[in-house]
């Protein structure tokens, strides 16, 4: 039967790939999507430490060591199959048209280099992690993907689904960057599930997405072929605005494997890039047989209020 033997936990978003000369330029552009001047006040001057070249380098040096060793332990599994758990933040779908949870099974998807005609510099210099300078076909595991889909809804869950990739429209960055900074030479078959976790009303809970893990967990056990399959989480944890607090009781009660604190955390805690941390929660639900251990968690502060990135990488092994 197949069997999960590898699960695996990366941040996606920009700043993981940013060298530090960008840091405090994303962090001007965290002011038109948080309420900067309200967390300015609240923060005073007690980030100040936090914000200097050496602190930024040291930083972005242990995320790249980070996304290094969870890229290694990738190559190394030999593995047949990778269920990546992301969101999908309006790329193959659209904001008008998010389903709650997706799973692609087509036998290939493709991902399309972004147009960068009107992307400003800030945000061109992370393009590389997220989309390929030439159009790349992913192999799927389609047979596995179509088994999750029938078990995840005997399990009650509605999961919509997808065997055709709609014209022009690319496979979204928390699964390209998996290919493009984890995976090595080596193509694995993907198997995309993808979770809506940025668009009301039809956010799936934190419970639910740990349900939906454990659901996964079992789809994949009652599939018959001699298969070793990973999981990835991707994307999270905290931001626009770091939360460490929320972040490292995350990482614990992963640790632990306390499905009742993961299930209860507050949706009003789960919004914007924090709501990445629902494709931990899924993975978490996966990979129950498997111990977790924290590779690295870099509080990633990028300006006076507190902006940034919580990135955290992590591993499930036996």
């Amino acid at each position: 039967m197949a069997t999960i033997v590898l699960g695996l936990g990366t941040s996606h978003g920009s700043q993981v790939s940013l060298t530090p000369q960008w840091w405090g330029k994303h962090g001007e552009l965290d002011r038109k999507r948080t309420r900067y001047e309200e967390l300015v006040k609240e923060v005073g001057d007690g980030l100040a430490h936090e914000l200097t070249p050496d602190v930024w380098q040291r930083k972005y040096d242990a995320v790249q060591e980070a996304v290094r060793v969870v890229g290694l332990e990738l190559q190394a599994a030999n593995l047949d199959a990778v269920i990546v758990v992301g969101d999908d933040q309006a790329e193959l779908f659209s904001e008008e048209s998010m389903p709650a949870v997706a799973i692609y099974w087509g036998d290939k998807i493709t991902d399309i280099p972004r147009d960068m005609t009107d992307v400003p510099e800030s945000r061109a210099a992370a393009m590389w992690a997220k989309h390929a300078a030439q159009r790349e076909d992913y192999p799927v595991a389609a047979p596995l993907a179509k088994h999750l889909i029938e078990q995840l809804v005997a399990s009650d869950f509605d999961v919509a689904q997808m065997n055709k990739q709609p014209e022009a429209r690319s496979l979204g960055h928390a699964f390209t960057f998996v290919r493009l900074r984890l995976m090595g030479d080596r193509i694995i078959p993907v198997v995309p599930i993808m979770l809506n976790t940025y668009f009301p009303p039809n956010q799936p809970t934190a419970a639910r997405c740990y349900a939906l893990g454990q659901a996964v967990r079992d789809a994949v056990a009652s599939w018959p072929a001699d298969m070793r399959v990973g999981v990835i989480a991707s994307g999270g944890l905290s931001h626009f605005v770091v939360d460490e607090e929320l972040d490292r009781s995350v990482i614990k009660a992963i640790e632990a494997r306390d499905a009742d604190s993961l299930g209860a955390i507050p949706e009003a805690r789960l919004q914007s890039g924090s709501s990445e941390i629902k494709n931990w929660l899924v993975a978490a639900g996966a990979l129950t047989d498997l111990s977790f251990e924290l590779v690295d968690y870099v509080p990633g502060y990028r300006s006076a209020g507190g902006t940034g990135c919580g990135m955290a990488f992590g591993r499930w092994t036996s």
